[in-house]
């Protein structure tokens, strides 16, 4: 994949993810609004066994999909490719299967290791969508790896917008009942919505399946044509160790909801109603509003990865350091303003987005830092990936996650601290497999980073428009007495005042002018 089509491509997943993003954060409003801080406890926790378990299922396929069809079409062994296709459909479809009896057979189990028995109803409701979901990520990865991000774009907007749909219109229908039964409807549309998102990829499939087939017939040279056994090993290989990497950070959520229940209960200075709506206002408000600018980081590192695998296989080395300086740069440029900003404005943005439980803006102040770090591990991540060192972030990821349970313990139980213990520590888990993971990419990859570009530069952009986003707000909430229109005006004037500040101090590269709405005119303008 050239670089141009490698941007081209992230630039789509970036724009899907980003809108995913922003769909399930806007549904998440009213179903907050509805819920409430406890209901969003209740559903949170649900919800984060439902991630460990569909991450153990189906996480890793994509990537892992993805890696090893770009590497044959490079080298173009097509029947190779359609024999990965087939037996990664089987090796998921059995896996999600046991997983999602597993789950929901055994939810009131897990209900009580979780420390959270209102959850039962909304483990029960998201068990059938870790089927649903490990037999849809085959066809994304095989997709992407055919060099084509589309039908995964699509297919992911389609399925957030049935979530959003159905979670609201269940959450509303069923809340009257009980708030246990409100947030298992908040969490059925999500089974809803991968249903969908599955039916459009397989409509795509089933209407491309005899041009792929045409171009996957070709005869080129000579190769040897792999059993199925050993396609299915290199998949579960190639997979694995992204399962284990993503099954860590899962893991970190699951330690964050049994120690906030039982290190808080240990403080002795909440009760158990507000032990949940603090982990509710955790889950619901610092890692719904933080995740929102990691989403790019995300999309780009999905992108990143079959890309550099298919330059690795060419030994073109040249180009995967390019591609690995432009995935950097634009990690950067987003994630450092998005965290600068959020800290800025919390608890603006908080009862801007949750007139009725506004509560927890301390939790944004003390997290948005995490926004950077867990963006570079996520990029990084991906190009590791790609360019095959497939257990170097899981390695890096077990040392983060490691580090932040002696911290959580000791931080969560002072009640002076309590909940902001749990961001704290997940700030220092990011960080350490940051760092780790950056360093294991230097070696691995002979890159000499440009500091200057990926770092310096919007860190002095994002300092000046946190300046002008607080200023801005105290100034027109002076004159509006109004906490929605101020807040909503200074993050659009922080937003001009970051670009030109970007572009002043040449922040900027063709690259990334690229990948905006008219960049190529505005390319053509600057070079005049």
């Amino acid at each position: 994949m050239s670089k141009t089509k490698f941007i081209k491509h992230a630039a789509i997943l970036a724009v899907a993810s980003l809108l995913v993003r922003l769909l399930g954060f806007l549904y998440r409003l009213p179903l907050t609004n509805m819920l409430g801080d406890e209901g969003n406890g209740i559903y949170s926790a649900g919800f984060y066994l439902y991630n460990f378990f569909l991450v153990m299922s189906s996480a890793g396929l994509p990537a892992a999909i993805s890696k090893i069809v770009s590497e044959k079409v490079a080298l173009e062994e097509y029947r190779n490719v359609k024999k990965t296709f087939k037996i990664s459909l089987i090796l998921a479809s059995t896996v999600g299967l046991i997983f999602a009896i597993i789950m929901f057979t055994s939810a009131r189990f897990f209900c009580n290791i979780i420390g959270s028995p209102d959850s039962y109803y909304t483990i029960l409701t998201l068990s059938p969508t870790v089927f649903i979901v490990s037999v849809m990520s085959v066809f994304r990865g095989y997709f992407q790896g055919l060099g084509t991000t589309v039908p995964t774009a699509l297919s992911q907007v389609i399925e957030q917008i049935f979530n959003a749909i159905f979670s609201i219109y269940l959450a509303y229908l069923l809340v009257g009942i009980s708030l246990p039964l409100g947030a298992a409807g908040g969490t059925m549309g999500t089974g809803i919505g991968a249903l969908a998102g599955l039916i459009y990829i397989l409509i795509v499939f089933l209407n491309k399946k005899r041009y792929i087939n045409r171009k996957l017939s070709k005869k080129t040279h000579k190769y040897r044509i792999e059993t199925n056994r050993e396609i299915a090993i290199k998949v579960v290989k190639t997979a694995a160790p992204i399962i284990a990497g993503t099954a860590i950070f899962s893991m970190t959520n699951l330690i964050d909801m049994q120690m906030v229940n039982s290190r808080l209960l240990a403080s002795q200075a909440f009760t158990d109603s507000e032990v949940t709506s603090l982990y509710g206002q955790l889950t619901g408000k610092y890692v719904t509003l933080t995740t929102l600018p990691v989403s790019i980081s995300t999309a780009l590192a999905t992108a990143v990865l079959p890309s550099i695998a298919s330059s690795m296989v060419q030994r073109d080395i040249k180009t995967v350091r390019r591609k690995i300086d432009v995935s950097l740069r634009l990690t950067m440029i987003i994630s450092i303003p998005a965290a600068i900003g959020m800290g800025v404005l919390a608890d603006e943005i908080l009862l801007l987005l949750f007139p009725k439980y506004s509560e927890g803006g301390s939790l944004l102040k003390w997290g948005a830092l995490s926004i950077i770090f867990l963006a570079l591990c996520q990029i990084i991540t991906g190009i590791l990936q790609g360019i095959g060192k497939m257990t170097t972030p899981a390695k890096n990821a077990l040392i983060g996650s490691i580090i932040k349970i002696p911290i959580n313990y000791f931080l969560i139980a002072i009640p002076s601290i309590n909940i902001i213990g749990a961001i704290i520590s997940t700030t220092v888990c990011y960080i350490i497999a940051s760092i780790l993971n950056f360093r294991a990419l230097k070696r691995a990859t002979k890159i000499r980073p440009d500091y200057n570009s990926i770092l310096f530069k919007p860190t002095i952009a994002s300092i000046v428009m946190g300046v002008s986003c607080y200023f801005s707000y105290k100034g027109i909430f002076y004159i509006s007495k109004n906490n929605t229109i101020s807040t909503l005006i200074s993050i659009f004037i922080s937003m001009i005042v970051y670009l030109v500040s970007l572009a002043v101090i040449g922040g900027f590269k063709r690259e990334d002018l690229s990948l905006l709405p008219m960049g190529r005119k505005l390319i053509s303008i600057l070079e005049r």
